[in-house]
C-alpha cells in the first residue's frame, strides 16, 4: 500500500514565501503551488519547483562536525562533543576580552522564532552586544528610509493585489521577473488594464524589457534622477498641493533643494536623456492611482537610505502613500528579511522593532525575558563592521553564524574570509558545508524548512505559517533546540524549544512596538491566509494596507527629506575606467549553498559569468565564453563573458552567488552607507580585460 502525505506550507526561498503543497510518497516528496494563496495565486519560480530536492539531497550534513586542530580537517562529532567545545570557547574568549569577544551571525531565512530567540540568546545567554545578520546587507537603507520619512518600516505597506489595480508604476532597481517570477502577473494584470509601467536600471533585465519606458542611469545616480523627477514634477504641477499640506511636513525644504536638479543638469549626471526623464513624470503624475518601488539597485550604495527618501519625496510630492491602489514600497528580497530586522537580528533593535536604546524598550522586553534592563547590552556593531573588526580590541574573538555564507555574500569577501580565519572559535549552523563552514571549528546539522515549523513574515507583512512536513533526519536538530541547549549549558534558563511557545513570547514582546505581532497566533494565521501586522490584539483584524489616514509619526504627518546627489564613492578613473554592479540571477538564489545543489538549477546557470556590452568586449577582444579577468581594489575574480547589447556600455554585471575564483564579493567595496551602515555592493570601479592563463587565484589575500 502506497503511503502518502499532503503539507500545505511555503516555499524556502525569496521573500514572496509562496504557499505551496508538499507531497510525500513512498518517501519521496513532490512541489506544487497552492492555487488560491495570495501571493503567488498558482504560480511557482524554477526554484520553488525544484525545492524538495533539498530534503534528500546527498550532500546533507547529519552530524556534528569538529575539528581538532587549526591545520586539520573537519570530522564527525557528537552533539555534545560540538556544544560542550562551543560553550567552553564562548567562555573563554569572554573571559579574556570581555562579554562582546563572543557575536552571533544571523540569516534572513531564519523563521521569526529563531530571529528573536537568537537575538536574546545574545543580549541574555551572552550578554553581548556583537550581534547582526544579512540583512543588513539587504534591507537597512529602505528600513532607515521608510522609518525616517512614515515612523515605520514595512517594505510594502500594502498587499500585492493592489498592483493589479494600479494605472502606473515606477520599479527603480527591482528584477522581480527574475528575482519574483510569480510576482509579475501583478504586473502583468495592470498592464492588461492599460497601466503604464516604468523601470530604471543600467540594464535591460527582463523586467526592463516589459516596461513600457525603460531609464538606463549610470551606476550610483539614482538619488539625482529622483530629485530631477521631483524638480519636473513641481515644475509641470502634477504635485499634489493638498495632499502635502494634509498630511506631510518638510516640503518646502525639498522643494527648495531640487530646483537645482533641471532636467539638462540631471541628464549630464546620470545619461539619462530629458525627455524620457520628462516622460517618466508625465506618467506617474498624470495617472489616477500610481506605485513607486525601489529596490536593492537603489538602495546597496553608500548613499542608499538618501536614495530612497528621494523617491519616497516623490511618492509623498504626488498623494500616492495611503491612497487607494497607490504607494511608495520597497521590495524585500530574503525569505524573511522583513521578519528577521523586526524582532531583534539587527544590533541596534529589540523585538517589535524596539530600539536597543530606548529606556522604556528595554524595559519592557526585560520584563518578557525576566532580566534586569540594565543587564542588556548597548548596540553593537553592524554587520560587515563586525567582521571587519574581528581580532581586533573591543572586536569578537569568537562567533556563532546560523544560516548565513558571509564567505560569500559579504562584501570585500577575501578580507572576509581572513577575518574569519583569525577567529579564536568560529561555529556555523547549516544545511550543507558552505564556504563558511569549511573555515569552522565546529559545524552544526540544522533543520531546514520543511522539517521545523515556524513562521515567515514576506514582503506584504504579512506572517505565515511554514509547517513541517517531515522530521529531520537523524542526527539532525533544529536551530531552536540548539540554542536551548547552549543557553542551558551556559546557565542559562527560559530558551523553549518549541516553535509555538517562542512565537507566543515574541508576541508578548512585540506588544505596543511599532512590529506589533501580540494578536497573532499559529491557530489564527492556519485559519487564513496569514496575518499582517501590525496586529496588536487578537480582535484586531491586521492591518493590509497602512498610512491610509495618517502615518505613526509624533505629529502623525510623514516626513520630507532633504538630500543631495553626492560624489561616487569610487569614482572609475584610468586604472579601473568601468563601473561593476551586482546582482541575482533567475535560477540561482543569493550565495548559492541551495541552488548550487539542485540539478536543474545548476544546469541552468553552472557557472558566474560577467555580463558585458559588445563594445567593450570588442574592446578588450573577447567573445561569448572567453575568460574575463575583473580586478578592483579589493581583489580579482575570473569569469566567463557573456555578451549583451543592452546594458551599459561602460558597466559590466556579475552575479553574486558564487564562491571560489568567480565570486563577485571578492570585487565589491565595503564603504558603508552612513545612516543604516549597509555596503555598497551596487557599484564600484573595476577594470576588465582577457584572462590570460596564468592569471593569479583571487583566492588568495588581495591588497587592500
Amino acid at each position: 500500500m502506497t503511503q502518502s502525505s499532503t503539507t500545505e506550507t511555503h516555499c524556502p526561498y525569496c521573500s514572496l514565501q509562496c504557499g505551496i503543497v508538499l507531497r510525500q510518497r513512498e518517501g519521496k516528496f513532490e512541489v506544487e503551488p497552492q492555487s488560491d494563496f495570495p501571493s503567488n495565486r498558482g504560480g511557482l519560480c524554477a526554484k520553488g519547483w525544484t525545492s524538495a530536492e533539498l530534503l534528500s539531497h546527498p550532500d546533507r550534513l547529519t552530524t556534528p562536525l569538529v575539528r581538532d586542530h587549526r591545520d586539520l580537517p573537519l570530522r564527525p562529532g557528537t552533539w555534545d562533543e560540538a556544544l560542550s567545545r562551543m560553550v567552553s570557547a564562548f567562555g573563554a574568549a569572554q573571559g579574556r576580552h570581555g562579554r562582546d569577544a563572543v557575536g552571533c551571525f544571523g540569516g534572513g531565512g531564519l523563521t521569526n522564532e529563531k530571529a528573536y530567540q537568537l537575538g536574546k540568546f545574545a543580549r541574555v545567554a551572552l550578554g553581548s552586544s556583537a550581534i547582526d545578520y544579512n540583512g543588513r546587507f539587504c534591507m537597512s537603507s529602505a528600513a532607515v528610509a521608510g522609518s525616517r520619512a512614515f515612523g515605520i518600516d514595512r517594505g510594502m505597506p500594502f498587499p500585492l493585489d493592489d498592483i493589479a489595480e494600479t494605472d502606473a508604476i515606477l520599479l527603480v532597481g527591482s528584477n522581480p521577473a527574475d528575482t519574483l517570477p510569480p510576482a509579475m502577473q501583478f504586473f502583468d494584470a495592470a498592464s492588461e488594464r492599460g497601466a503604464r509601467r516604468v523601470v530604471i536600471d543600467p540594464r535591460r533585465t527582463a523586467t526592463a524589457a516589459k516596461a513600457d519606458l525603460h531609464l538606463q542611469p549610470v551606476p550610483g545616480t539614482d538619488l539625482a534622477l529622483a530629485n530631477g523627477m521631483l524638480h519636473v514634477a513641481v515644475r509641470q504641477g502634477l504635485i499634489d498641493e493638498a495632499y502635502i499640506a494634509a498630511r506631510t511636513t518638510g516640503f518646502d525644504a525639498v522643494r527648495r533643494a531640487v530646483r537645482l536638479y533641471w532636467p539638462d543638469r540631471v541628464e549630464r549626471i546620470t545619461g539619462v536623456p530629458e525627455s524620457a526623464l520628462v516622460e517618466a513624470v508625465r506618467i506617474l503624475g498624470t495617472a489616477r492611482r500610481a506605485m513607486i518601488l525601489t529596490a536593492r539597485g537603489a538602495e546597496q550604495h553608500r548613499a542608499g537610505t538618501d536614495t530612497v527618501s528621494a523617491f519616497i519625496n516623490l511618492a509623498l510630492a504626488l498623494g500616492l502613500p495611503g491612497r487607494p491602489y497607490s504607494g511608495f514600497a520597497t521590495v524585500t528580497g530574503q525569505g524573511n528579511g522583513q521578519g528577521g530586522r523586526e524582532h531583534g537580528l539587527k544590533a541596534d533593535q529589540l523585538p517589535g522593532y524596539r530600539r536597543l536604546d530606548d529606556p522604556a524598550a528595554r524595559a519592557h522586553v526585560a520584563a518578557v525575558w525576566n532580566v534586569d534592563p540594565g543587564e542588556l547590552p548597548l548596540p553593537g556593531l553592524s554587520a560587515y563592521e563586525m567582521l571587519d573588526r574581528i581580532a581586533t580590541p573591543g572586536g569578537v574573538r569568537a562567533m556563532w553564524v546560523l544560516g548565513s555564507n558571509v564567505v560569500v555574500s559579504a562584501p570585500n569577501a577575501g578580507h572576509v574570509a581572513e577575518q574569519l580565519r583569525r577567529l579564536d572559535f568560529l561555529v556555523v549552523s547549516d544545511i550543507f558545508r558552505s564556504e563558511t563552514a569549511e573555515l569552522a571549528d565546529v559545524v552544526l546539522p540544522a533543520a531546514q524548512w520543511a522539517e521545523e515549523t515556524g513562521t515567515m513574515t514576506n514582503l506584504e507583512g504579512r506572517v505565515v505559517l511554514r509547517s513541517a512536513a517531515t522530521a529531520p533526519p537523524p542526527g539532525v536538530r533544529t536551530d531552536l533546540q540548539a540554542i536551548s541547549d547552549v543557553a542551558l549549558r551556559l546557565g542559562k534558563t527560559g530558551f523553549s524549544d518549541d516553535p509555538e511557545t517562542v512565537f507566543e513570547e515574541l508576541g508578548r514582546a512585540s506588544q505596543g512596538g511599532k512590529a506589533d505581532y501580540s494578536g497573532i497566533g499559529y491557530a489564527r494565521i492556519r485559519a487564513g491566509d496569514g496575518v499582517f501586522w501590525p496586529c496588536p490584539s487578537v480582535r484586531h483584524p491586521g492591518t493590509p494596507r497602512m498610512f491610509t489616514v495618517d502615518f505613526p509619526t509624533p505629529d502623525r504627518r510623514a516626513r520630507f527629506c532633504v538630500t543631495e546627489q553626492g560624489d561616487a564613492a569610487e569614482p572609475p578613473d584610468t586604472r579601473f575606467p568601468y563601473y561593476l554592479t551586482t546582482g541575482r540571477l533567475l535560477k540561482q538564489y543569493q550565495s548559492g549553498t541551495q541552488t548550487r545543489r539542485v540539478g536543474a538549477l545548476a544546469a541552468a546557470e553552472p557557472a558566474p559569468h560577467v555580463e558585458l556590452h559588445e563594445q567593450l568586449a570588442r574592446r578588450i577582444g573577447v567573445v561569448d565564453g572567453d575568460p574575463v579577468l575583473l580586478r578592483t581594489r579589493r581583489g580579482e575574480a575570473v569569469m566567463a563573458a557573456r555578451i549583451d547589447r543592452a546594458i551599459r556600455p561602460d558597466t559590466v554585471f556579475v552575479p553574486f552567488h558564487w564562491g571560489g575564483r568567480g565570486s563577485a564579493n571578492l570585487l565589491t567595496n565595503p564603504v558603508l552607507d552612513p545612516h543604516s551602515r549597509m555596503p555598497a555592493f551596487k557599484v564600484c570601479a573595476v577594470a576588465v580585460e582577457r584572462a590570460q592563463p596564468s592569471s593569479p587565484n583571487p583566492d588568495k589575500e588581495q591588497s587592500r
